[in-house]
């Protein structure tokens, strides 16, 4: 039987297994996880021939090295990167044959943040609540790879993509999310508001795949009292202490006591796992009835 694994030669600094992710779970206390930038893994799944919702690899900053235990094909894509295998050049954002025992090299981010590796087969450790994905915040579905660990596949379903490079969006050189303000809004000084809906803000070093953390002007609250915990939803933007407004992404917590002055348009999301630290952010206020 032909060995269908992948050998994890180099981790890099976060490297995740991720699908679609467990939505259905907050009454548990259970986060979406997934994919940060799923049109990213949707479209490397699609380059090597695997379902949409197959698992990928998520890599953070600066890559991971892989050797394969029999030969199948790969696409990288996400944040623009080198890709080599056995040290010759190979595509980015194309599927690429990867022999049996050959290593393949996913370098350090030219720009973004998150590559993301997909593989004939799919990623195919056991699913946790109908999901591959790895959630840092609960511990659910795989750890972060580490070296030497292996990664099982499952069996190809389908042909490879036939093009040359695939179109995908560049890394944001500003962030621009469009949010919908509310639903705790008026827990802010209309000051406060104003400079949310108006100052650059900037990503933070501290974001991680629970939130994009900013860095600017805090926001001043018009109540000192405090919140009971409430629901948390994805793309909600909550302000700590500190008055510097969180993006919730794909493992953030499902319930929380600070307010949430807006939600960001789940359109917008995306851009944000190719967010690097230093990108100017804005939030844009929309109507409810904005598509």
């Amino acid at each position: 039987m032909t060995d269908r694994a992948l050998a994890v030669v180099r981790a890099g600094a976060l490297t995740t297994v991720q699908d679609r992710g467990r939505p259905g779970h907050a009454h548990l206390g259970v986060p979406r996880s997934g994919a940060l930038d799923a049109p990213a893994a949707a479209l490397v799944n699609r380059l090597v021939g695997n379902a949409p919702g197959a698992a990928v690899l998520e890599t953070t900053l600066n890559g991971c090295d892989l050797r394969p235990r029999s030969t199948v094909t790969v696409a990288v894509g996400g944040a623009p990167c080198p890709v080599s295998v056995d040290g010759r050049p190979a595509a980015w954002g194309a599927p690429v044959r990867v022999p049996a025992r050959a290593l393949l090299s996913v370098g350090t981010a030219v720009s973004g943040v998150r590559a993301y590796v997909g593989v004939s087969g799919g990623v195919a450790v056991e699913p946790v609540l109908g999901s591959r994905s790895t959630d840092l915040l609960s511990g659910l579905g795989p750890p972060p790879l580490v070296d030497g660990a292996i990664l099982p596949l499952g069996r190809p379903t389908g042909h490879h993509a036939r093009v040359d490079v695939a179109a995908q969006p560049a890394p944001p050189a500003e962030l621009v999310l469009r949010v919908m303000l509310g639903p705790r809004d008026d827990w802010f000084t209309a000051a406060a508001v104003r400079a949310f809906t108006t100052h650059v803000y900037r990503v933070s070093s501290a974001s991680n795949r629970i939130g994009l953390r900013t860095e600017g002007p805090g926001l001043e609250r018009a109540t000192s009292g405090e919140l009971p915990s409430e629901g948390m939803v994805l793309g909600a933007v909550q302000v700590p202490p500190d008055g510097r407004p969180v993006v919730f992404l794909a493992d953030h917590p499902t319930t929380g006591g600070y307010p949430v002055i807006a939600v960001v348009h789940p359109g917008d999301l995306p851009a944000t796992a190719q967010a690097a630290p230093g990108t100017p952010v804005r939030f844009v206020p929309v109507r409810r009835t904005s598509p």
